[in-house]
């Protein structure tokens, strides 16, 4: 039945009328021929064959027809319901999102199916051929859109520093954060405490130091999540450092360096910081969010160390062990910016560091105090950030700060400012929905920033 409906479908009715036409008029010309049949007789059954032939071929016009509508019909169904199904564009369909739950699976439409009608029935007209697509979904298809009462969420960034990257902690939740991070530091410094009279000539003291420093320091932190917009962290270091110095006065002719190593370890700088989302996001705005830390002198500060004086090196003098913390308390607030375009998120963090001033003991061992005023700092850093696939993210960024001079008694100390320029790199893996690991690089290029720096975090969500 499929196929001559198809051989209908490909022929006008015109050309099926004309050969009926000759085929019967043989037929008659043959019958006439051979009985004596009067041609009034032929003529009439002719009529009635014709007939009933032309209604045949009425009905099987009206089941192409219908046929044709039922046809457009499905097609126009099979293809709202393709349209209408989301695309995974994750690389492996098993990945879990976000929220911890897989992504609903829906079975593709297959190929509709044609079913054959049997033998004409001329009473009923029953026979019809209906195309029907196979394994429609019968619920709804696709996922749900977010309610619209869901506020929008910073994007999760690779951690660049305690300011910027990092995502915010849901409400209720707690991440655990171990780190682990090395330092190394290469200086040269040239010492001049003399005068000159002419352009190649100086009298007085030239030193020349070369200073080697490796840091290390291993953190544990913690996170909490207030709201959904709020959180609150803690951390607490341990420092290890190692210094290397160098020192040759070249003006007293030393032919052989001076060196003098000096290690120090304990307690660091414990940190205290909050974060809080400003702004929804909405209407292209970028989010905001609002960042606080607090650093309490909790390790042994510079002040806090005893310095000895180089046999035969006048002016040489050296620390005997290296501090472990900064020895002031300070503050840092800052602003984050995150604008997130498919499939980067631009970000930007202005900063600004507050160090309190405090009294000291005069290194001479005299025993007077004099105030000491440790420069403020402010800083920016901005970049952007890819998200490869579910799993991996990468950001690039650059960060700079400058260090205005130290004062003491209220005396500014010349020289004494810094500008700390670093290329930031960070890559964050998704081990599982409890467990990222993040890496981040930090390359120095100006001469007062540290030459490289690696940090390791492992933060854990309970």
């Amino acid at each position: 039945m499929r196929k001559n409906i198809s051989e209908n479908n490909g022929k006008r009715p015109g050309s099926v009328k004309s050969r009926f036409l000759v085929s019967a008029f043989a037929v008659f010309l043959v019958a006439y021929s051979q009985t004596g049949i009067s041609s009034e007789e032929v003529l009439e059954q002719y009529k009635s064959l014709f007939a009933q032939q032309q209604k045949e071929f009425e009905k099987q016009r009206q089941i192409i027809i219908e046929q044709g509508k039922e046809i457009e019909k499905l097609k126009s169904r099979l293809d709202s319901l393709i349209t209408t199904q989301p695309t995974d564009r994750s690389p492996a369909s098993n990945v879990a999102g976000k929220d911890g739950q897989r992504p609903p699976q829906v079975s593709s439409p297959s190929t509709p199916k044609t079913v054959v009608a049997g033998p004409v029935d001329k009473k009923t007209d029953q026979g019809q051929a209906r195309t029907v697509p196979g394994n429609l979904p019968v619920g709804p298809v696709g996922q749900a859109p977010p309610k619209q009462d869901e506020k929008p969420r910073p994007p999760e960034m690779p951690r660049l520093s305690d300011a910027v990257g990092g995502v915010l902690t849901r409400k209720g939740k707690i991440v655990v954060e171990p780190a682990l991070e090395y330092a190394f530091t290469d200086s040269n410094r040239i010492f001049l405490d003399a005068f000159t009279f002419l352009p190649a000539i100086a009298i007085g003291l030239i030193d020349v130091r070369q200073v080697d420093q490796h840091s290390m320091m291993a953190s544990i932190g913690a996170r909490y999540g207030v709201t959904d917009r709020l959180e609150v962290e803690a951390r607490v270091p341990y420092r290890a450092r190692f210094d290397e110095q160098r020192s040759r006065p070249v003006s007293i002719g030393a032919g052989i360096d001076e060196t003098f190593n000096a290690s120090g370890n304990g307690l660091g700088d414990i940190e205290f910081g909050a974060r809080y989302q400003l702004n929804s996001g909405a209407g292209g705005w970028p989010i905001l969010v609002g960042n606080m830390r607090a650093t309490v002198p909790t390790g042994k500060g510079p002040f806090d160390i005893k310095y000895a004086q180089a046999q035969g090196v006048p002016g040489a003098v050296f620390p005997t062990e290296v501090p472990t913390g900064s020895g002031f308390f300070s503050f840092e607030p800052s602003v984050t910016a995150l604008y997130a375009t498919d499939p980067a998120v631009f970000f930007a963090n202005l900063a600004y560091n507050y160090n309190m001033g405090t009294k000291e003991k005069a290194l001479d061992g005299s025993g007077d105090k004099f105030k000491v005023d440790p420069g403020y700092a402010v800083g920016m850093t901005f970049g952007m950030g890819f998200g490869i696939n579910e799993r991996s993210s990468f950001n690039i960024g650059y960060g700079h700060r400058h260090v205005f001079n130290t004062k003491i008694n209220n005396r500014t100390l010349k020289g004494s400012q810094l500008d700390i320029g670093q290329l930031l790199l960070g890559y964050a893996f998704k081990y599982s929905q409890q467990t990222t690991l993040n890496f981040s690089i930090a390359i120095g290029t100006t001469d007062d920033a540290q030459d490289v720096r690696l940090s390791f975090r492992v933060p854990m969500t309970f």
